[in-house]
C-alpha cells in the first residue's frame, strides 16, 4: 500500500450536480459536510439549525436557503418546504425525534455525514480507494481506533483515525492532496450508522453491545440494528468477539460482498479463521500468509503492560481492544512486527483509566470517558474488592443501572453521585449496603465537592474512581471537561 499513486479525483461528486441537498444541524459534522459539498460538488444547498449562532462563519450568500428555529417541528417544516432531494442530518438529532419522523413521512432520503463521505471518497489514479476499517460498539471504540491508527502508522502506511475522533470523516476522505491517508480507521456511533446506507468497509467490528443511547433511538432493537449496519457490504472481514451470540447473528445476517470472511477474536486458543491466545502469546490463524491453518504470533501480553493503571493488573477490556485493533490491521496486510511495535508504543487517550495522583496512599483514577454502564463496569471490575470509592452520575441517556450496580457491588467501599437527574441512581443504589452520598445538583462546583468527600471517606490502599456511566453535558461541557475538573480537584488535595 505504501507508494500508491497519489493523484486523486472524486468520481462520486457528479451525483450531486443540481441535487437539492439540505443540511440539518450545523455542528462539526454538519459544517464539514457543507464545506465538502461546496468544494467538490455543484449541489444546490440549504442549511438549517436550531440556533442562529450556528451560522457564524458561514457565507449564507452561497446558500439557496437557510433558517433557524428552536422548535424542531417548525425547523423541519421549513426544511421540507424547500423541497430537498436529500437531507444530511446531524448525529445529535435523535432518531426518535420529530425531524426523522417528518422526513420519513415525506419520503426524503436521510444521510449521515458518513454516508456523504462514502460518496465523496477520493479515488487514486490507479482506480483504487483507501480502505475503510470500521469500529463500533458500546465501549472501547476510541481506544481500539487509536490503537489501530498507531499500529498501521508503525507499518509505514499513512493512516488517519476519523469519525468520532480526529478530523471529520468527510473532510479526510475527500482529501485529494499528496498527504491524504492510505487507510482510514473509523470510529462510528449508532447515531451515524442509523443513516448510513452505502458504505462498504474493507473490514468491520462490533466490539460489544449493551443498552445505551436509548433516548436517541426509538427502541433497543433500533439501536442494535444501527450497530449491525457496520457489517453490511463488507469486502474482506467481518470481525466479531467469539461467544457473543448477538454480534455473531449480526455477522451471519449481514449481506457482505463475495470473498468476505467471518473472523472471530477470542481469549482462548484460536481455531482456523480466529485470532486468540496461546498462553500469553496472541496468535493469528485468520490472516497468516502461510498454508491454510498456519499461525503467526503477532504480540504478547507484555506488549500491553504499560497500559495497566499503576500498581494494578492490566484491565481485560484493554486486551480485547488490542485484539480487535490487531485483527483489523492484519486485514490490510500489516505484519506481526508492526502490530507488536505499535502496541508497545501506544499511548492511551486522555480521561481513560488515567492515574491522576496518589494522595495519602489513595489512588485517584480518571475514567471520565466511561460514559455508559458497559464502560463503567469494566473500569470498576478492574479495581480491588471493597476498596473503591466510586464517583458516578450525569446524563443517564435513558439507561438504568440496577444490573451495573449488582455486578460491581463487591468492589465498592462508597458511592458518590453527581448529576442533575439522580433518580436512576437512587433506584439502582437503594439496596446497596455500602454508604451512598448524593451531591446537590444545584451546587456550582459539584466535582470539587465530590472529590473532597471522597478524600474524607477513602482510606490508605483505596482507589477513588471517576467512572460515571453517564454523559456529562448536564454539569460539564464534555467528558474531557469533567475529567479535567476531577484532576484539578485531586491536585488541590496535594499528593504525588
Amino acid at each position: 500500500m505504501v507508494g500508491t499513486p497519489v493523484t486523486r479525483t472524486i468520481p462520486g461528486a457528479a451525483y450531486f450536480t443540481d441535487k437539492r441537498v439540505a443540511l440539518v444541524g450545523l455542528g462539526l459534522s454538519g459544517k464539514a459536510s457543507l464545506h465538502a459539498l461546496q468544494e467538490h460538488t455543484e449541489a444546490i444547498l440549504s442549511a438549517w439549525d436550531a440556533r442562529k449562532a450556528a451560522f457564524d462563519g458561514i457565507d449564507v450568500s452561497q446558500l439557496d436557503a437557510y433558517g433557524y428555529d428552536a422548535d424542531p417541528a417548525q425547523l423541519i417544516a421549513r426544511t421540507l418546504e424547500w423541497q430537498p432531494d436529500l437531507v444530511i442530518i446531524a448525529p445529535g438529532i435523535r432518531q426518535s425525534g420529530v425531524e426523522w419522523a417528518e422526513l420519513t413521512k415525506a419520503g426524503v432520503p436521510v444521510w449521515s455525514e458518513i454516508e456523504l463521505a462514502w460518496h465523496l471518497r477520493a479515488q487514486r489514479s490507479d482506480g483504487s480507494y483507501a480502505p475503510w476499517l470500521c469500529i463500533t460498539g458500546t465501549n472501547g471504540k476510541t481506544t481500539t481506533v487509536t490503537m489501530l491508527e498507531k499500529i498501521i502508522a508503525t507499518a509505514g502506511i499513512r493512516c488517519q483515525a476519523v469519525g468520532n475522533v480526529g478530523a471529520p470523516a468527510v473532510s479526510a476522505v475527500s482529501d485529494c492532496s499528496s498527504q491524504a491517508a492510505d487507510v482510514f480507521a473509523f470510529e462510528l456511533s449508532s447515531f451515524q450508522l442509523a443513516a448510513t446506507h452505502s458504505m462498504a468497509p474493507h473490514a468491520a467490528i462490533v466490539l460489544n453491545i449493551a443498552d445505551d443511547h436509548l433516548e436517541w433511538h426509538s427502541t433497543r432493537e433500533e439501536y442494535a440494528r444501527a450497530k449491525a449496519r457496520i457489517y453490511e457490504r463488507t469486502t474482506a472481514a467481518c470481525i466479531f468477539p467469539a461467544g457473543d451470540e448477538q454480534i455473531q447473528r449480526m455477522v451471519d445476517n449481514a449481506e457482505v460482498q463475495e470473498g468476505a470472511r467471518a473472523i472471530a477474536i477470542t481469549l482462548d486458543t484460536p481455531a482456523s479463521w480466529e485470532i486468540g491466545f496461546v498462553e500469553d502469546l496472541v496468535v493469528d490463524r485468520a490472516f497468516s500468509e502461510g498454508a491454510p491453518g498456519a499461525a503467526d504470533a503477532i504480540f504478547e501480553i507484555a506488549d500491553l503492560a504499560h497500559l495497566a493503571p499503576e500498581g494494578m493488573p492490566l484491565p481485560l477490556h484493554i486486551v480485547k481492544d488490542a485484539l480487535a485493533a490487531a485483527a483489523l490491521a492484519r486485514s490490510v496486510g500489516v505484519d506481526a512486527q508492526a502490530v507488536r511495535s505499535g502496541l508497545r508504543t501506544y499511548i492511551p487517550e486522555a480521561h481513560r483509566n488515567v492515574l491522576v495522583s496518589t494522595v495519602n496512599g489513595v489512588d485517584y483514577i480518571d475514567d471520565s470517558k466511561a460514559t455508559n454502564a458497559h464502560a463503567a463496569q469494566a473500569s470498576v471490575l478492574a479495581q480491588h474488592s471493597g476498596a473503591t470509592v466510586w464517583i458516578v452520575g450525569g446524563q443517564a441517556k435513558g439507561a438504568r443501572f440496577e444490573k451495573l450496580v449488582a455486578r460491581v457491588a463487591d468492589r465498592l467501599h462508597t458511592v458518590i453521585v453527581l448529576g442533575v437527574d439522580q433518580e436512576p441512581w437512587q433506584a439502582a443504589l437503594a439496596q446497596l449496603t455500602v454508604p451512598v452520598h448524593y451531591i446537590d445538583p444545584q451546587v456550582c462546583d459539584p466535582m470539587k465537592q465530590a472529590v473532597q468527600l471522597a478524600a474524607k471517606v477513602a482510606e490508605e490502599g483505596h482507589t477513588v474512581l471517576l467512572a460515571p456511566a453517564s454523559a456529562s453535558l448536564d454539569q460539564f461541557t464534555s467528558y474531557a471537561d469533567r475529567g479535567v475538573q476531577f484532576a484539578d480537584a485531586v491536585h488541590a488535595l496535594g499528593g504525588e
